[in-house]
């Protein structure tokens, strides 16, 4: 057979080449056509608003791959519906083709409780709008911090920050009324440490003055042994103070044995 080629002219030879060239690339794009579909298309049917299993049902029995792009969450759509769709509705594609979904979530996601204590009632309402919380009972409760929140509150209970909630869930506020005009029992302090005692005037409004001895240096750790006004008068009455007084308070770096536990000094 080779004898045969050698010995036909060079442009037979040629020829027979080339014919054999065009008849490979014809059999090549021929492939390619049948392997990529060439020539068959699809338009994209509309399934934004669908469920979502009922779309990816839909879309596969069109010929069209289906995977789930994003799954987010909106409060204002049904759950587990599809929100978007790429390519977009009535767009002309290949057969074949991916349609990317993106979702509403069927379950809640959840969020983590944010800080409201200590911050006024409109920064709190704007901090839960932000973190889709919603706002329940508003509770006033006495204190000095009038307008503020005092206490943040979970089904009837304390809710600590970073704590995890549904979204939507429902936050009560305590909030502060103020102690206008109010006479506040002096409380009894003596014998606790400065630090013990700050944390109890800081609720009641009470400013503190300290007057530590000489040796005192750790002013937060020393001993509180005498205070002005006292818990009781000389009579054994109670006495009382009102939000934005002053309490002096004497520290020392020991418990003292009192003779006067009231804290009033004998003359």
């Amino acid at each position: 057979m080779f004898t045969s080629i050698t010995n036909k002219p060079f442009w037979v030879n040629l020829l027979a080449a080339m014919a054999l060239c065009l008849l490979l690339v014809f059999f090549v794009l021929q492939l390619l056509g049948w392997i990529t579909n060439h020539g068959e298309y699809l338009t994209v049917p509309a399934v934004k608003g669908k469920n979502t299993q009922e779309a990816i049902k839909f879309l596969e029995s069109k010929g069209f791959d289906v995977v789930i792009q994003d799954s987010v969450f909106t409060d204002t759509a049904s759950r587990g519906i599809v929100l978007k769709q790429l390519p977009d509705e009535n767009s002309t594609v290949k057969i074949n083709r991916t349609v990317y979904l993106t979702v509403n979530r069927v379950t809640l996601p959840t969020i983590i409780m944010p800080s409201l204590e200590g911050k006024s009632l409109s920064y709190a309402l704007d901090i839960l709008r932000r973190t889709h919380l919603t706002l329940g009972d508003t509770i006033f409760r006495p204190d000095f911090m009038k307008g503020s929140v005092i206490e943040q509150q979970f089904a009837g209970s304390r809710v600590l920050p970073g704590a995890k909630l549904k979204w939507g869930s429902r936050i009560d506020l305590v909030i502060g009324s103020g102690l206008d005009g109010e006479n506040l029992l002096v409380p009894n302090l003596l014998g606790l440490t400065f630090a013990e005692a700050k944390a109890q005037l800081d609720t009641l409004g009470i400013l503190i003055s300290p007057v530590p001895d000489m040796d005192v240096t750790d002013t937060f750790g020393a001993f509180i042994y005498k205070q002005n006004p006292p818990h009781m008068n000389e009579g054994n009455q109670l006495m009382y103070i009102k939000p934005g007084m002053v309490m002096d308070l004497w520290l020392s770096t020991v418990m003292k044995n009192l003779n006067d536990s009231l804290g009033i000094e004998n003359n």
